[in-house]
């Protein structure tokens, strides 16, 4: 009995070295793959795309997507980490960014992660996985992984500084990054994934994160003398 074929597994493109993730070229034409495969994906979801229907949106055929990719599987892992790279690529622009007002880092840092994670392709690719992930576990883990785990090292790593600056209390700075990001979105996010509302406006964004900049520093912040 021939055992059946395992996808291979995905690989980010655009891994740091030190990430434990080997880096894997990226060029044109996986591009090309990856945008059409992410537009079929949110039309028909996971169990309605096809790998002929891939190739047929992204231009190219069954041959060379199969080249790039040995099943819908390793095409759909590859999207969540290329959404990993793109969130982390504007976290770490925030924080280049910086100025000396932490408070204003914070509600900065605040607005650019609500509009990414609001965006309607990430509530799109979060309402797949979520669909998936019963059968498809593996799903759940990558993007828990590549989101909210990555997200809260990075923000973490930032906020042993502010520490150390005398911004911030001695703290948990994993969970007071999780606790930051969640202020940020509050209600926002579930909404949206419910489909009881459109994507916030600027305003709304705004209002959201300057509260939740509020209670973050009340819990965190550092006692000024």
């Amino acid at each position: 009995m021939t055992a059946a074929r395992q996808p291979k597994k995905s690989v980010d493109p655009m891994a740091a070295p030190g990430d434990g993730v080997p880096p894997v070229v990226d060029n044109a034409k996986r591009r090309q793959i990856l945008e059409g495969a992410r537009a079929v994906f949110r039309a028909k979801g996971f169990d309605g795309a096809s790998m002929e229907v891939i190739a047929k949106k992204a231009n190219v055929s069954k041959g060379t997507l199969y080249v790039y990719f040995d099943s819908k599987e390793a095409l759909f892992e590859a999207l969540i980490l290329a959404d990993r790279h793109r969130q982390a690529e504007a976290l770490m622009d925030v924080e280049a960014d910086r100025i000396e007002d932490f408070a204003e880092d914070l509600r900065r840092l605040g607005r650019t992660y609500v509009r990414l994670m609001t965006s309607p392709d990430k509530v799109a690719m979060l309402r797949m996985v979520i669909g998936a992930a019963e059968r498809f576990p593996q799903f759940g883990q990558m993007l828990y992984e590549a989101g909210p785990v990555s997200g809260a090292a990075r923000l973490g790593h930032y906020l042993e500084k502010r520490i150390a600056s005398g911004d911030l209390k001695p703290c948990d700075t994993m969970l007071a990054a999780s606790h930051f990001f969640e202020l940020c979105v509050a209600r926002l996010m579930k909404r949206l994934l419910f489909g009881v509302s459109s994507t916030p406006n600027d305003e709304e964004i705004e209002k959201t994160v300057d509260l939740g900049v509020k209670v973050f520093l009340a819990a965190y912040g550092a006692q000024k003398s």
